[in-house]
């Protein structure tokens, strides 16, 4: 009979095999690791590799990405498609096995880790996905929603102050489904971690309000079945496993070393480890026997028909029920969506309103909501200055079945949360907080642009027309940020209606998260044509226009729109030719075929002038280097609005100014 202990060495030997054809990669933590993930991968987990996105499964996240090879050598032994091959090509060019586990390149990666810390948040996500779905579609004797989130995470995960956001949370949150497995292995790339880690984390978590399993030991299969069986019987807390392990665990002369980190143990060292870990295969090579034990293709399959069935008799005694979870799982729109959200968005047209953005969105959520439950929004303790919170809303802490749940202070937990409930399938998440903050949640909206998640960011409070709470809150630089993302959608609205189109376009994207850039302050509503209307969803259109060629063309964004129709209007009644663009999407816009951008923009009319309370250079791609941009150029002021406008220059004469000094 094979011993646990080969099958875990399995991983061992890919592990190394793998890192050290590369030249490249972290051998010590899949090989410290390997004993635990062997009890819960062949023990535990209720996965399909013929279908990696069974409703139902399991969730897997290896937080510590950096140890990529553990995760490609389970899913390559227990079936899914990654054969051999890729596993050879580690770290190589349109490989499956990148140096961090990407999602959409590799079957059975959940989500993209590696920025240490936010696999464990995302995991919190996914956890919060799979309780807030049971609660609103399992019924009695039909529970067509019942799985686990396992995710593994290192001493760096710990430390990063991530953890501390999305720890605490969970905790409140009482996620009985979401089991963690800490490998203390007192080693990061430094050395041992003593000199610069020192906190009591069983305490810490405890204190979170977690069930902590201590004194695990990493390397003994009892102890770490014992572990998981005392995590999944408390279903109230999420639990922790304190791990004991040894990075490098069975190489002779790095194990417990942190050279071991991130470096090939070297072909020495590698053959001393076959013979201390008792195997006896080439590189690459694993015996049958080895393969049939791990192989899951059968038992994931069988599961999953089983569920099938399950699912078949919740659709005959629920069938509506079925149908919305089917649409919500496919990620479908309702069938009137396209017609109804028309309607709506015309409707705001024809009924003007001077509010602001952040008002507007409000608005529009309260009618969108209706037709998407799908939908679960959040702020990062600012609901009543970003204006998420719906007279639908019910937050999931007092009812799991809920759609609304309050961050607290912690962008970057909240994003790297939304990313995980995205990526759980079946909901739309949105995530608010201050254009500024974003800075907290730079990486976790990074990631969401990086996996192509469908997440909203609502961002409140765009510029300087903040006012009194000065440059320390007045975002300048981070539309700008926001823009040279790539694959991040952004829209900055200039009125209810355009606001309006921003959340259908948002609602509507699947393939990347959209950020929402709305003002504090009120804003005028525009006049637009049928046809304008309808151009808006292209990004950037003529809002005002001259009977011939324009001698000038002015681009504006959000609450500095306005202002550039009062030019216009200006140099309109004094017989000039002018032109002027709302852009509230660049992204969408350049996204145009070049007859529509030529047709907004032609090239002929070079005086241009942009006007954003934002960040000036970017603007640059639209107006030319001989162009004009009314924009930011430093950190805000402390003052009302309408002082910080007129100090700053967004006034209709020193735009005027300009516009006389190009059309010269």
């Amino acid at each position: 009979m094979t011993s646990r202990k080969a099958f875990a060495n399995a991983i061992r030997v890919l592990s190394m095999d793998a890192v050290q054809k590369a030249n490249s990669g972290h051998p010590g933590a899949p090989m410290g690791m390997a004993d635990i993930a062997e009890v819960l991968w062949r023990d535990y987990m209720n996965h399909s590799p013929i279908n990696p996105n069974w409703v139902d499964r399991d969730r897997f996240i290896l937080s510590n990405g950096h140890g990529s090879m553990l995760l490609y050598s389970l899913l390559h032994l227990t079936g899914y498609n990654l054969p051999m091959e890729e596993l050879k090509h580690f770290r190589q060019l349109h490989s499956k096995t990148p140096g961090h586990p990407e999602y959409g390149y590799t079957d059975g990666v959940e989500i993209t880790t590696g920025p240490l810390g936010q696999g464990f948040a995302n995991a919190v996500g996914l956890a919060i996905g799979e309780r807030t779905l049971a609660a609103q579609f399992n019924r009695p004797q039909h529970q067509i929603v019942d799985h686990y989130t396992y995710v593994f995470l290192g001493d760096g995960c710990i430390m990063e102050g991530i953890s501390h956001e999305a720890g605490s949370l969970a905790g409140i949150m009482k996620l009985g489904k979401l089991i963690a497995f800490y490998d203390d292995n007192g080693i990061s790339i430094d050395g041992n971690v003593t000199g610069w880690f020192r906190d009591d984390t069983a305490a810490r978590f405890e204190a979170y309000g977690w069930h902590i399993v201590r004194n695990v030991d990493g390397h003994d299969s009892n102890s770490i079945k014992a572990g998981i069986e005392s995590a999944r019987a408390v279903v109230n807390k999420p639990s922790l496993l304190l791990c004991k392990t040894i990075i490098a665990f069975g190489a002779p002369n790095q194990a417990g070393n942190h050279s071991a980190h991130g470096a090939p143990l070297g072909d020495q060292e590698i053959e001393a480890t076959r013979k201390a870990l008792d195997w006896h295969e080439q590189p690459f090579v694993i015996p049958h026997n080895i393969y049939y034990g791990w192989d899951a293709k059968k038992a994931g399959q069988k599961k999953e028909i089983a569920w099938n069935k399950k699912f078949a008799s919740y659709h005959k005694v629920y069938p509506e029920l079925a149908q919305e979870f089917t649409r919500r799982i496919n990620r479908s729109l309702p069938a009137n969506w396209q017609v109804e959200s028309k309607k709506i968005i015309e409707q705001l047209q024809a009924k003007p309103k001077n509010i602001a953005s952040r008002k507007a969105s409000q608005n529009i959520l309260e009618v969108f909501s209706t037709m998407l439950p799908e939908l679960i929004g959040g702020s990062a303790d600012l609901s009543p200055s970003n204006l998420t919170f719906l007279s639908r809303s019910t937050s999931i802490t007092e009812d799991p079945a809920g759609n609304y749940i309050h961050y607290g202070v912690r962008e970057f937990g909240m994003t790297a949360i939304g990313n995980g409930i995205a990526h759980h399938g079946s909901f739309l998440p949105y995530t608010a907080t201050f254009l500024m903050f974003a800075e907290y949640a730079r990486n976790a909206v990074r990631m969401a642009a990086m996996m192509k998640t469908r997440h909203i960011m609502v961002y409140t409070h765009d510029s300087i027309g903040l006012g009194e709470d000065g440059p320390t809150h007045q975002p300048v630089e981070q539309l700008a940020t926001l823009r040279i993302t790539p694959n991040m959608s952004n829209w900055r609205p200039c009125d209810q209606v355009e606001t309006a189109v921003a959340w259908q376009k948002a609602i509507e994207r699947n393939n990347g998260p959209t950020a929402l850039i709305l003002s504090r302050q009120n804003l005028a509503q525009q006049e637009r044509s049928t046809q304008q209307l309808a151009n808006i969803a292209r990004g950037g259109y003529i809002l005002k226009d001259c009977i011939g060629q324009p001698e000038l063309i002015i681009i504006a964004t959000g609450s500095e729109v306005e202002l550039a129709v009062a030019t216009y209007q200006q140099l309109n009644h004094e017989g000039r030719q002018v032109r002027v663009v709302s852009m509230p999407s660049t992204d969408v816009f350049d996204q145009q075929d070049k007859v529509y951008r030529e047709l907004v923009l032609p090239k002929v009319v070079t005086a241009r002038i942009a006007i954003e309370a934002g960040i000036a250079d970017y603007w640059y791609k639209y107006v030319g280097v001989d162009g004009v941009i009314v924009g930011m150029n430093t950190f805000g002021k402390s003052a009302p609005a309408e002082e910080l406008f007129k100090f700053f220059g967004f006034t209709i004469d020193n735009v005027l100014n300009q516009a006389y000094t190009l059309m010269k």
